[in-house]
């Protein structure tokens, strides 16, 4: 009778023993969560406290895919000396700022309105490869503007409040040091107002441009987060990897997507 006593009280511990081998197992077997997940929720929370839950579920659910595309683009943007940093009206370019590779689209053959157009060459393989998938398309795109030097968007900008009163003037047109086109990296089509959109050129765009990095920076009804009205016919190259983590995760929104690069880099 002790015998079988000493047998049932042994039960619970082999039970428990059993247990907590299949759980060290199971937690083995669990795959490692990306310590850089929490590095990417706080980021979202300083920079997007509106909507850091709804991006970070869609990392959460595809964190691998989300780091490859977020390795990759900063990889980029690293190599050509900073592709994607943030520019705004909070977040100013020093006023001698200019890209050492600008080169002139004479250059290449693509269509232009004035001879004065300059580009990062480290973006003109994709602008070339975004042309030519345009034309096999029967689409013609015409560059109207791409770099601006601080000078002449101060000049541009005073123009502008000349004509239309300075608040209405900085909806439209950026202060000097505030323009993405100082980075060499943005592109104005022709025609630059709002006909663009409903042009072949337009829709093709509005379609196809984050399949060659470029994306939309004002998008129509997103003053209010990007600080500019819309702007159809102005893309800026963010790299593939960047557009396409952006239209991914952040709803295809420029400005989200570049302010959390900013937080999660510091």
């Amino acid at each position: 009778m002790i015998r079988f006593r000493r047998m049932i009280a042994l039960i619970p511990i082999v039970l428990m023993a059993a247990c907590g081998s299949d759980g060290a197992e199971a937690e083995a077997k669990a795959p490692a969560v990306d310590p850089r997940l929490r590095i990417v929720e706080e980021a979202l929370g300083s920079a997007l406290p509106d909507q850091a839950a709804t991006v970070f579920a869609a990392v959460s659910a595809s964190p691998n895919r989300f780091f490859e595309l977020l390795d990759a683009a900063v990889a980029e943007s690293a190599a050509a000396g900073g592709l994607l940093v943030l520019v705004d009206k909070r977040r100013p370019l020093d006023p001698g700022y200019e890209p050492d590779d600008l080169v002139s689209l004479n250059d290449y053959p693509l269509a232009v309105t004035r001879r004065d157009l300059r580009l990062r060459k480290a973006i003109m393989g994709a602008v070339l490869e975004m042309d030519a998938a345009a034309r096999a398309d029967g689409v013609r795109l015409v560059f109207a503007s791409s770099y601006r030097s601080y000078e002449y968007q101060d000049g541009l900008f005073k123009r502008y409040v000349a004509s239309h009163g300075e608040a209405e003037a900085s909806r439209f047109s950026a202060r000097p040091g505030t323009s993405q086109h100082q980075l060499g990296a943005a592109i104005d089509f022709d025609p630059i107002d709002e006909a663009f959109a409903s042009t072949d050129a337009g829709r093709w765009m509005e379609a196809n441009a984050w399949r060659f990095g470029f994306s939309l920076s004002f998008p129509r009804g997103m003053e209010s987060v990007t600080g500019y009205i819309w702007e159809s016919w102005h893309f800026r190259y963010v790299t593939k990897a960047g557009a396409t983590l952006e239209r991914e995760y952040f709803g295809g929104v420029q400005q989200y997507m570049l302010e959390f690069l900013d937080a999660y880099s510091r």
